[in-house]
């Protein structure tokens, strides 16, 4: 290493920035997340910290001098002029006051690193000023994988740690505190059930240590999105990093499950349309069975658990055990396959009803009149429904819709394989086969309320 990271203590000390525009207000932000005090030199500023000068926030002063770095925490110099910046930086030498001048890194005592801020858990990442697009994918990966309430678990422990020194025996600590921050507290906390984790460890502590007990298992229905792991929540990404066990299906793409615990189970559940070697009965028995042993479950869904994932089937059978659940929305296709277009779902003037709904039915049921809400002004979008794609074409011919109208077909949204086609009504068999398409697709229909052509110029302007 050419730097050592290291935490400078803030409190009662004394930050100076120099400079007055974007690039000083940029330094500023970022002292600001402290309790610092705030020293802003240059004859002019910018209006944002003005504002903080009238807050009380930052204190100005116009005239730079050495002195002004004497005692000083740290500073930075950002004048945006280099020649002045090299200037100020032999004042701070001269009183020794570590700098960091902004993009001079040969004149730098400190860099500035990417932080994920979950105060009082702060984490820093730097790469030596050498690769900082690097340092922000990491930082965006961190950001991803810790919950966002983790600092207030963590403020928590710092307040009660008096009390558990008094409290729980020595050679207990340890296990106490694994209990509180890789147990369940920690999850019922990041659910955001807070007071109930506050709870939990205060009767702990007054019990002389982490509880013996099975814990208490618990079930999240999450939603994976189209397929690519980007896409997922925050949230969904937490559930699975907390996760001892989870049940995916054949749609949920390889990469969604490397962001899991290293050490999580992975049980496959998958379905295939007349091949159920996991009928829905058996999962739901497995997802209880789990959570029964105290166990976290996570039942990982392609897309939006609540679309056509048939959640309910799982609710009902994980809320009769007595266990607690909950369900984390996803990006649903019709939502991925949109956004992959450049298009919208719906449109002022054009569409202004989304409709969701598919060509299948449950094994032994009437196939769905899917198109009986089609008409002027509505969005359709067909899940699960490449096998009935020519009496979907039918019905909306029948309904009265141009065999001409433009069809959007979204196949394998955001997977390697995607494909985005476009297709007259008449011709969406023929498409579907061309591409080859085995059945992950949707079917995109806008029937517009009128035609741009005929709408005023007034209009389109609004």
């Amino acid at each position: 290493m050419k730097s050592f990271p290291m935490f400078i203590r803030t409190s009662g000390r004394r930050v100076v920035i120099v400079g007055g525009g974007e690039q000083a207000a940029q330094k500023t932000r970022l002292i600001l997340k402290t309790d610092a005090e705030i020293v802003l030199v240059s004859p002019d500023l910018d209006a944002e910290l003005q504002a903080l000068v009238a807050e009380g926030r930052a204190r100005h002063v116009p005239r730079l001098t050495a002195e002004v770095f004497d005692g000083a925490a740290m500073g930075f110099i950002a004048t945006g002029c280099p020649g002045l910046d090299a200037a100020v930086h032999g004042l701070a030498q001269a009183v020794r006051c570590p700098v960091n001048v902004v993009d001079r890194p040969d004149l730098c005592d400190l860099t500035t690193p990417a932080l994920v801020d979950r105060d009082p858990v702060v984490i820093a990442i730097g790469s030596e000023g050498t690769a900082p697009v690097l340092t922000r994918e990491i930082k965006t990966r961190l950001e991803e994988s810790l919950p966002p309430n983790l600092g207030g678990l963590a403020a928590l422990a710092g307040r009660l740690r008096p009390v558990v020194e008094a409290r729980v025996p020595r050679d207990q600590r340890r296990p106490f505190w694994a209990w509180v921050f890789k147990g369940g507290p920690r999850g019922t906390w990041t659910r955001g059930n807070e007071r109930e984790a506050a709870q939990e460890i205060k009767a702990a502590i007054a019990a002389g240590g982490a509880p013996q007990t099975k814990t208490k298992g618990h079930v999240s229905l999450v939603g994976a999105g189209p397929g690519a792991r980007d896409l997922l929540t925050l949230r969904a990404v937490e559930r699975m990093q907390e996760a001892d066990v989870i049940f995916y299906d054949r749609l949920v793409d390889a990469d969604v499950l490397e962001l899991a615990r290293r050490d999580a189970e992975r049980v496959y559940v998958g379905k295939v349309v007349g091949a159920h070697a996991w009928p829905q009965d058996r999962i739901n028995a497995v997802i209880v069975a789990e959570a029964r042993r105290g166990r976290r479950v996570v039942r990982l869904k392609s897309g939006d658990p609540g679309v056509f994932g048939r959640v309910g089937e799982e609710l009902t059978a994980i809320r009769a055990a007595g266990i607690d659940v909950d369900v984390v929305p996803g990006i649903t296709a019709a939502s991925a396959a949109a956004a992959a277009m450049g298009e919208t779902l719906t449109e002022r003037g054009v569409s202004d009803t989304l409709i969701l709904t598919t060509g299948m039915a449950q094994a032994g049921a009437a196939l769905p009149d899917s198109t009986r809400l089609a008409s002027p002004g509505t969005t359709s979008v067909f899940y699960m429904s490449v096998g009935q794609a020519g009496r979907i074409r039918d019905d909306l011919l029948a309904r009265g819709l141009s065999p001409k109208t433009r069809i959007r077909l979204g196949v394998d949204v955001s997977k390697p394989t995607q494909q985005l086609l476009d297709c007259p009504l008449d011709a969406l068999e023929q498409t579907l086969r061309a591409a080859d398409c085995q059945g992950c697709a949707v079917i995109m229909v806008t029937w517009p309320a009128r035609t741009l052509g005929a709408m005023s110029d007034e209009a389109r302007v609004a």
